[in-house]
């Protein structure tokens, strides 16, 4: 194995952290404004600290536990060596990913919202700045995580370099394990303090969104910054590696295959591309670390177009240059590495390249503000809150068309050129530059906050007017976000589905036999049992917060007049003691079915995930996009449009934001770990099966 290699994506992902402490730096330093901007950012840092904390107490021991499991499995004989290491560091690295980049983000707020006080633009490069420091700890991270594993995997193993290379899905188990907990409990509380504070604050006592009189309002910027910044970076760092991961995995079982003499397995693996066995585990590395250069580039392209057309076009086009450069770059990499240019791999890894670009500019079509179906939703808000909700569910199911046609086509295109290594690194090509894709996405909730943040302190009205247009681009930028991650899950389950029936020995998959029928059945009924949970649970929760705030209105001397000071802590104690007791539950049973259904059956079990990626995939779609869609129908309304804020319409509107608030930030994005993790769990825990 060509370890000089392994250490250069070791080397790359090193100078993506450096970037982005150097960036993180770069944000501490911008003005922190005056004494109220202050002391609303550090309550509102305080609280998502306070909850990741109690948060970890939970997963430290989940962690432990596991880790103890795989031990024991190894030592049986039962569970690949290492895995219990991976584990581990997949848990690890997948946190503190997430960690970081949420106390960079409360970091930026409220100095996103003292920079935008001078102007539009530089108030969008504070924000961004914080989301570029996830976007660069995640993709440094990862590299790194699953670089290292490799050299664990294959040091001391002789002539079979590769037979411990299965650990490697350990890490991802590790990643999507804290990935879930993070997306669901920061999703749980996020939306429980949102949906509480909207229907008491703006429906039931007519005052703005973040007026500083409303208790849950410190809340719910919490919420933003633990389920859109840290549970979308755990949430993106785990189909990065699971990306990689598979894609080197079946890599080393077309090498397998090669060895044993079988045609059939290698036809299947990689096509009909000829290619030395250790280059197809080696090159994912590579084109991992190509994106990292091509994100970093992508970034700089955001700096320099910022005060040209707006925000919205900086952000798109930082996104096309790391795209280009990708596609470009890419080239040079497979041509120098592999020895000759291998057309049949570029194109493979470009259909997921431009698939993801497709997916999100569909995304933006269906959810901002600006297009005709955001805009039928507020039209259909004058005539009542049920309309709004069926024009939003429209919307939303309308919505799957694009995503799912143009994921059909890169697995067609990949699949034809490169075999089921080719669907892996379609996977890697529509993740390949989430260095800045997840930077434009952390974007959001930083703006969010910082338009809060304006409205609570009192800003002038310039400085909020300013800080609003930069939350609603980031409203879209947060669906497209949503958008990209579940289009990149679903090539990257659909890689580790692959990955599975190579190594349980499973050839086919027949629906026509009773077991698969079934498993497939099961399967597709997971993604809306787990729905259901999440959704019950930002319910429940958000029924509590709901009696807090009318309690406090009706009980705080002077509340309502302003004189009178809200007690937002005791809010946000109901939103993070909620959370963590809610996602224990949800999260098992992701965990124990597929050990479950395989334990009975490997037929059954290839059903079971077929049935939930599908189901999955679909689901998700829907939900992020209609709830995307119902948040900026609002927004659109509170500019100025069919009687603006305080109007019939606005309050019908805000009902359908509150309908599609569980959706798009709890359920749905959660839905795209589900269906990774369980493809993963499955892999894992195999040779107990077999």
């Amino acid at each position: 194995m060509d370890v000089n290699m392994v250490y250069l994506s070791i080397v790359t992902g090193l100078l993506a952290i450096v970037g982005a402490i150097a960036i993180a730096i770069w944000v501490a330093g911008r003005p922190s404004g005056p004494k109220r901007v202050r002391e609303i950012s550090t309550e509102i840092q305080k609280g998502a600290i306070t909850f990741l904390n109690k948060e970890y107490e939970v997963l430290i021991v989940f962690v432990i536990a596991v880790m103890a499991i795989l031990l024991v499995g190894e030592m049986m004989d039962k569970i690949v060596t290492f895995s219990w290491l991976a584990f581990g560091l997949g848990a690890l690295f997948s946190a503190a990913a997430g960690n970081v980049g949420m106390r960079v983000a409360t970091m930026a707020n409220g100095r996103t919202t003292t920079a935008v006080e001078k102007s539009q633009s530089d108030g969008l490069i504070v924000a961004f700045s914080s989301g570029a420091v996830m976007g660069l700890i995640v993709c440094g991270l990862g590299l790194i995580g699953v670089a290292l594993m490799l050299l664990v995997v294959t040091n001391g193993a002789g002539d079979d370099t590769f037979k411990n290379i299965d650990a490697l899905f350990a890490f991802g188990f590790g990643a999507s394990s804290i990935a879930l907990f993070a997306r669901l409990g920061g999703g749980i509380y996020t939306k429980s303090a949102d949906v509480g504070a909207d229907l008491v604050g703006k429906v039931e006592a007519g005052i703005p969104e973040d007026d500083p009189r409303n208790p849950a309002v410190i809340a719910d910027n919490v919420g933003d910054n633990v389920g859109d910044v840290a549970g979308m970076g755990a949430d993106l760092f785990e189909s990065y590696v699971d990306a990689i991961i598979a894609a080197m995995a079946l890599g080393a079982s077309a090498i397998i295959a090669s060895d044993k003499g079988d045609g059939v397995m290698g036809e299947r693996l990689i096509a009909n591309v000829s290619v030395d066995g250790e280059a197809l585990v080696i090159l994912p590395l590579l084109l991992t670390a190509t994106g990292i250069f091509a994100s970093i580039i992508g970034v700089a392209a955001v700096y320099m177009l910022r005060s040209t057309k707006g925000p919205r076009f900086a952000l798109t086009g930082g996104t096309v240059m790391a795209a280009l450069v990708m596609s470009l770059l890419s080239v040079l990499v497979i041509w120098l590495f592999v020895g000759e240019m291998k057309w049949e791999l570029y194109i493979a890894l470009i259909s997921g390249l431009v698939s993801g670009v497709a997916i999100g500019f569909a995304t933006d079509y269906f959810t901002s503000e600006g297009r005709a179906p955001t805009r039928s939703i507020s039209k259909a808000a004058t005539t009542g809150a049920g309309t709004v909700v069926i024009a939003g569910l429209s919307v939303g199911m309308l919505s799957t068309v694009i995503p799912v046609a143009t994921i059909c086509v890169a697995i067609i295109v990949a699949n034809h050129y490169a075999g089921v290594y080719g669907i892996a690194l379609s996977a890697m090509g529509m993740l390949s530059t989430l260095g800045i894709t997840l930077s434009i996405d952390c974007y959001g909730p930083v703006a969010d906050n910082a338009a809060g943040i304006a409205e609570l302190a009192g800003r002038p009205q310039e400085t909020r007017e300013r800080a609003e247009e930069l939350d609603a681009v980031g409203n879209t930028t947060a669906a497209m976000g949503k958008g990209f991650a579940i289009g990149s899950a679903a090539l990257a389950a659909l890689a580790l589905f692959s990955s599975y029936q190579t190594m349980s020995g499973v050839d086919s998959i027949d629906i026509m036999e009773a077991e698969v029928t079934v498993g497939l059945f099961i399967g597709a009924l997971m993604p809306f049992i787990f729905s259901a949970l999440a959704m019950n649970s930002v319910g429940k929760a958000a029924i509590s917060i709901v009696n807090e705030v009318r309690r406090q209105f009706r009980e705080i001397p002077g509340l309502m007049e302003g004189t009178g000071k809200p007690d937002t802590e005791k809010c946000v104690g109901i939103a993070t003691r909620a959370a963590l007791r809610e996602m224990v539950l949800p999260t098992l049973l992701v965990i124990v079915m597929p050990i479950a259904v395989g334990l009975w059956s490997l037929e059954a079990l290839g059903g079971f995930l077929a049935g939930s990626l599908v189901s999955g995939l679909l689901l998700a779609i829907f939900m992020a996009n209609a709830g995307g869609a119902w948040d900026n129908a609002k927004k659109y309304i509170e500019s100025g449009e069919h009687g603006g804020k305080g109007s019939d319409a606005h309050k019908a509107a805000v009902v359908g934001d509150t309908v599609g608030d569980p959706l798009k930030d709890t359920a749905g994005p959660s839905l795209n770990i589900l269906i990774k993790l369980m493809s993963i769990v499955a892999l894992v825990f195999l040779p107990f099966f077999v």
